[in-house]
């Protein structure tokens, strides 16, 4: 598992990085951050072009 780990750490840049800094680090404190920001960001992304749009600002 850890070589598939790495792979993806190192071909994924920034993210990859974070991954592998969870990985390595036992650090799984992050790891509900991390669900949150890449909830926060599919959300975003899909719903910009919509007509709910004007909504998504408002929770932030």
């Amino acid at each position: 598992m850890s070589g598939w780990m790495n792979s993806l750490a190192i071909n994924a840049g920034t993210a990859g990085q974070l991954i592998r800094f969870v990985w390595q680090g036992k650090t799984w404190w992050l790891t509900p951050i991390i669900v949150v920001l890449l909830l926060l960001t599919v959300m975003v992304v899909f719903l910009q072009g919509s007509a709910l749009a004007p909504f998504i600002y408002t929770l932030f």
